[in-house]
């Protein structure tokens, strides 16, 4: 369960978590924003494990923040999105385990491209195809009565 003290001191910092509107444009865009990553994905397979892990990384939080914009939620802060993604599992919102798959990838490429540990990178493209169709099958079917609920809750949490 995500700690809501977590969430409440992501609101507090400044590119940390905020209630935007929400926005089914930007939504779109970050969606296309992961498709073309992922493509660039395929590409550079088997030949940087630093621009793998980046690139891999990407994807996953382009995914992610196309969900979040069509909920209205900003968060400048990967850490911050993270944890909000734990909240969205604990709703039953989310399947999976979004958040520990976001988490492992984030140290995968800080280890590889800031520290230059040079971590081989599993980047199955049908494994990331399915996160990113899960993920847009969950926009799609979203109602407005979803949107209001997840809202309502992570407003309580930053109040």
């Amino acid at each position: 369960m995500v700690n809501r003290e977590k969430i409440r001191w992501c609101a507090d910092k400044n590119r940390g978590i905020k209630l935007i509107e929400p926005n089914s444009n930007l939504s779109k865009e970050y969606m296309n924003n992961a498709e073309e990553t992922l493509n660039i994905l395929k590409i550079i397979k088997g030949q940087s494990n630093m621009w793998l892990a980046t690139t891999k990384y990407y994807f996953e939080y382009f995914v992610v923040y196309s969900l979040f914009m069509r909920l209205g939620i900003k968060s400048e802060i990967h850490e911050c999105t993270i944890i909000l993604c734990s909240f969205l599992e604990d709703e039953g919102f989310l399947k999976g385990n979004v958040s520990g798959i976001l988490e492992k990838d984030k140290k995968l490429r800080i280890d590889n491209q800031y520290y230059l540990k040079n971590i081989y990178v599993d980047a199955d493209y049908d494994s990331l195809l399915n996160f990113m169709l899960e993920i847009k099958d969950i926009i799609e079917k979203m109602t407005y009565d979803d949107v209001k609920d997840i809202r309502e809750k992570i407003r309580i949490i930053l109040e």
